[in-house]
């Protein structure tokens, strides 16, 4: 045990910490909890979230990581291992359905991304006709398509270098907003007043269809299940780090809340909930720009950032997911023959092309928006309700795998008390679900509709193709 613990290839706590920081956490967050909770109202709902939900997700993901240290499928392959292998075909559809959402929002959010970086602002591109905008989504999402069906990896590796340069900018804006006041102090900032009415929520209708925003944020912790064996005494360093994540994320979306109060007023950004939306990231970093007396470069340097992040996290989101499903152990038993097929490139084509009609239809369908600020707005509130549905199965997995306990040897348990394991993966179970269902009402009929028949859809072609593989199997035998 010595040995071990003092080997140098082992990970200190404080170095997981940061990388599951940099992993889960970005500046949208802050922006999204700012914009949909009436700005410092978010406080409040940031705190209790963080305690009530993040750290003990935070944990049980490392007790099925460090459970399952060798499975390299994550969800799915917890699923397997503790509920079977119809449950994790389920769970691996899931988490490729989810993504089909994400990956309309990558191309929008790359083309605005663009405008920014080349006008300096979205006036131009939010003026044309939304099938003018979506048709040249369309575009960008079918190339990408076919990068992917070549086997093309550069984007892949950008998608590092934009996320590790845009976790960067988030932190600086943090830092140099709260220093420009010194820097810059007869510039026009808001006050900001920290009594009990301006940091407590008000609990109506809105405020609870929003909940999925903040489910949403903090989510993805998952990602990090591969290193609870890489740390230095697991049982006792685990917990500290998903500790200091808790404590950094936190300090963060307070730190920049506040930091966004000093520049947006929440009156005007409740009347105007579509552009904050859609460009409140960009606005703060060319307010930033102006009060350091540098224009728009802080904007421009966080606009091409994102086109990069966007346009290869479109890429990464096409194939990732897709291979996660179709190379699974599951795959040959409930996925049909044609789909598992692969090109000269090693590429899933027919999956593909599943994907450019799911997801390409979603892009056509909101081509009957009024314009390109309430599309990124619905896709907004669209990822928040179904991106958090994969997360039920890492709850599902923990419940099952506490059940079966004598099962499994594992090196970190968050809990030895198997009653309070049982609620806090109840709880986590029901928290989600709840924020999802609540989170597809819209006061916008067209939205509302979307909102229910894309998940509608994605769950019925999770049901048939097992049958299809079925009726595939049938066939062959009577032959």
């Amino acid at each position: 045990m010595v040995e071990t613990q003092n080997n140098p290839k082992k990970m200190m706590w404080t170095s997981l910490a940061m990388m599951a920081f940099s992993t889960v956490w970005g500046f949208s967050n802050v922006v999204n909890g700012y914009v949909y909770f009436d700005g410092t109202k978010v406080v409040f709902s940031w705190i209790v979230m963080f305690l009530l939900y993040f750290v003990p997700y935070a944990l049980m993901v490392g007790e099925l990581g460090a459970t399952f240290k060798n499975s390299e499928g994550g969800v799915s392959s917890w699923v397997n291992a503790t509920m079977g292998a119809k449950w994790a075909y389920y769970a691996g559809w899931t988490y490729w359905a989810c993504h089909i959402v994400y990956i309309s929002s990558k191309g929008t959010g790359g083309l605005r991304a663009m405008a920014w970086g080349i006008f300096g602002n979205t006036i131009w591109y939010d003026s044309l006709p939304t099938a003018t905008t979506q048709v040249a989504t369309l575009v960008v999402f079918l190339f990408f398509c076919w990068v992917t069906s070549r086997g093309i990896t550069v984007l892949k590796g950008l998608a590092t270098i934009a996320g590790t340069s845009m976790f960067i900018m988030s932190i600086l804006f943090i830092i140099m907003m709260f220093a420009a006041p010194a820097i810059n102090p007869h510039a026009s900032y808001l006050s900001i007043n920290f009594n009990w009415k301006n940091l407590m929520p008000t609990f109506n209708v809105k405020y609870l269809t929003s909940l999925s925003i903040l489910v949403f944020a903090v989510g993805g912790a998952e990602k990090i299940s591969p290193y609870v064996n890489k740390v230095k005494d697991p049982s006792k360093n685990f917990p500290k780090a998903m500790m200091a994540l808790a404590v950094m994320v936190m300090i963060s979306a307070i730190l920049g809340t506040f930091a966004m109060a000093l520049m947006f007023d929440p009156k005007v950004v409740d009347n105007n909930l579509n552009e904050y939306i859609s460009n409140g990231a960009y606005m703060a970093f060319d307010r930033l720009g102006e009060y350091y007396h540098v224009g728009g470069l802080f904007m421009y340097i966080y606009s091409w950032c994102n086109v990069i992040g966007q346009f290869s996290t479109l890429v990464i989101s096409i194939d990732a997911p897709l291979r996660m499903l179709l190379a699974s152990k599951e795959a040959k038993e409930f996925i049909p023959k044609k789909l598992l097929k692969v090109n000269k490139h090693g590429a899933y084509l027919n999956g593909i092309w599943m994907v450019v009609i799911l997801s390409g239809g979603l892009i056509a369908a909101q081509a009957l928006l009024p314009d390109a600020q309430s599309v990124m707005a619905q896709l907004v509130k669209l990822n928040s309700t179904t991106m958090p549905l994969r997360y039920l199965w890492v709850f599902a997995a923990y419940i099952a795998l506490r059940k079966h306990q004598s099962q499994f040897e594992t090196s970190y348990q968050m809990t030895k008390s198997q009653a309070l394991a049982y609620t806090a993966g109840i709880w986590c179970f029901v928290i989600t679900a709840a924020c999802c269902l609540l989170g597809i009402y819209s006061p916008d009929g067209f939205t509302f509709f979307l909102n229910v028949i894309t998940p509608i859809i994605l769950v019925a072609l999770g049901l048939i193709l097992p049958a299809i593989k079925k009726s595939e199997d049938a066939k062959e035998i009577s032959k």
